[in-house]
């Protein structure tokens, strides 16, 4: 089961970012950098999971909010060159960053391996990620009529517990970065996944590998 903390653990995890590694020019020690990561504060003992609304945490609750926070509806032909617009966007601006772009039906799937996204049992973005994610993000914002999914999944290998954990951490750290750049909270839902949901055998190293990824799913905001 899904773990949730309190809205106010949320609200204050969305804008407090955890440290990466840098090296301080006076004593040559490694010290925190606080300047840029889109790791969620206290993401290794717990994570952001749920809905990220001001008013609940159900699909209800973010269809209010969305449209308390001025958002329209997209309706009849005007879901499908919405999103056909977006995909192409994020196609071209996402060329060539690992992450593979995807439609299904008027949904689109940016699935993001974890080699490319963080480091191995790690749940902190790495720094090469940031510019794509920054991409993401902007194509969010460009593109406010829409509901955005965060999952994360794992492969296999390893106690159930902990890749569920890790799931949960990993698209953790993608929905903070992707608040912490501007795209509006109420729009996203976030969940681990663990390894129930499979999309390659685990019984090869290029399966496992696939499988080990953070879905971020942009779909149509209907009201």
């Amino acid at each position: 089961m899904f773990r949730s903390l309190s809205l106010a653990a949320v609200a204050v995890g969305a804008v407090s970012l955890t440290a990466c590694s840098t090296v301080d020019p006076y004593t040559g020690q490694v010290v925190r950098d606080n300047t840029r990561t889109g790791v969620l504060a206290g993401a290794a003992g717990g994570a952001l999971l749920g809905y990220l609304t001001n008013t609940n945490r159900g699909e209800e609750g973010r269809t209010n909010a969305l449209i308390g926070a001025g958002v329209g509806a997209l309706a009849g032909g005007a879901v499908g060159n919405y999103m056909d617009r977006q995909q192409a966007q994020l196609r071209a601006q996402l060329a060539g960053t690992g992450v593979d772009v995807q439609r299904q039906g008027d949904n689109i799937v940016l699935n993001m391996p974890s080699d490319v996204t963080f480091a191995v049992n790690q749940a902190d973005i790495q720094s090469r990620f940031y510019p794509a994610l920054d991409t993401v993000a902007r194509t969010l914002s460009d593109y406010p009529q829409t509901l955005v999914d965060v999952v994360g999944h794992a492969d296999a290998t390893g106690p159930d517990a902990y890749n569920q954990t890790l799931s949960e951490q990993r698209a953790s750290s993608v929905a903070s970065y992707l608040v912490s750049r501007g795209v509006m909270r109420d729009r996203l839902f976030v969940a681990g996944r663990g390894e129930t949901q499979p999309i390659a055998s685990n019984d090869t190293e290029d399966g496992r590998a696939r499988n080990r990824r953070v879905e971020v799913i942009v779909r149509p905001f209907r009201g």
